[in-house]
């Protein structure tokens, strides 16, 4: 099933549940804020131990790409080679989707403690965990997948609202090679 799909599907049920937990009584509060928090400890300790795993890899097998423009770049319109190594990469990903974490817990916590609102702490007690195991950086160093098709690197981001084009790195040597031509990047950050 499509994750968003499940998500969505996912995200209603919890609702539903949600509207139906007692709230007022202070003990449910504090065992929902209490269920969140385990959440977040789960999921940072499984970005840590991924992070571990691929330290303990120690791929440092050279990754080439070609990294569309940005849609909100400053005028640029140049794509940007990309040369990295695979452990550099997926050390990456993992910080982009830790950083990603730390915005959902701060949007939560504004709108629990400020706002006053419980429910979402039902749906990012849940949600978070299910997209953890989704990732694809976790699906191949913690669960073992093999780093092919969809699970290949780099990997290929969703489609946004805004940038239709976003999910479009180039890997081929044509693009490689015009990139390098072009003078848009490939020299690798020590």
């Amino acid at each position: 099933m499509n994750p968003a799909i499940s998500n969505m599907v996912l995200m209603f049920g919890l609702m539903q549940l949600a509207k139906k937990i007692p709230f007022e009584d202070p003990m449910v509060v504090f065992y929902a804020r209490c269920a969140y928090l385990l959440s977040n400890v789960i999921i940072f300790a499984v970005y840590f131990f991924t992070m571990f795993k691929i330290n303990k890899k120690n791929d440092l097998t050279t990754l080439k790409y070609v990294e569309p423009s940005s849609p909100f770049g400053q005028g640029s319109t140049e794509k940007k080679l990309i040369t990295t190594t695979v452990k550099e990469y997926d050390n990456n990903q993992v910080s982009s989707a830790m950083r990603s974490s730390f915005f959902g817990i701060a949007i939560l916590v504004f709108m629990h403690f400020k706002m006053g609102y419980t429910n979402p702490l039902v749906l990012q007690s849940i949600l978070p965990i299910k997209s953890l195991f989704e990732q694809k950086i976790v699906q191949i160093h913690v669960l073992g997948k093999a780093a092919s098709g969809d699970l290949k690197r780099p990997f290929k981001a969703a489609p946004s609202l805004f940038n239709p084009s976003s999910g479009n790195v180039e890997t081929d040597k044509k693009a490689i090679s015009q990139a390098e031509k072009s003078g848009s990047g490939g020299v690798k950050d020590e």
